[in-house]
């Protein structure tokens, strides 16, 4: 009797605790507005390079890149040879950054462009559209907003 009563009450407080968790993550959806972004004129862009980027290479293109007009903040990773900056595309659009970049260092790397197909997508190209989690997610936002 006093082992049914153990399994009762712990099988209650994990299912309190679940639909606990639940509700606070449905509030937390619901909340959820979209980022508003104060500079509309901010751009992401990258560069991948072909070359092995070792730390002087990485603080080298850094300094460049920011000797460049318009050019925010940037990202190296050294070991993918991925750089991912931002710039002000009032100032500077992507193609002349890395014309100036390459023409600076002579260094071998090409400009990513975006496709047509992910250009045109709605949502981040790396979200699942077809997943519970997205699924969901807009499930409680369309209820709520």
């Amino acid at each position: 009797m006093k082992i049914n009563k153990t399994v009762k009450w712990i099988t209650g407080s994990v299912l309190g605790t679940i639909a606990i968790l639940f509700i606070v993550l449905v509030i937390h959806v619901a909340n959820a507005k979209p980022v508003q972004i104060d500079n509309a004129t901010l751009q992401i862009s990258r560069i991948d390079f072909k070359q092995p980027i070792d730390s002087l290479k990485a603080k080298e293109i850094h300094r460049h890149l920011k000797s460049i007009p318009g050019v925010k903040t940037d990202r190296l990773n050294r070991e993918t040879g991925v750089l991912v900056y931002f710039h002000d595309n009032r100032i500077n659009n992507s193609e002349n950054i890395y014309n100036l970049l390459i023409a600076k260092g002579n260094y071998k790397a090409e400009r990513f462009t975006v496709s047509n197909e992910t250009a045109s997508k709605k949502v981040c190209p790396v979200m699942n559209t077809n997943s519970f989690s997205y699924k969901f997610s807009r499930g409680i936002q369309r209820i709520f907003n």
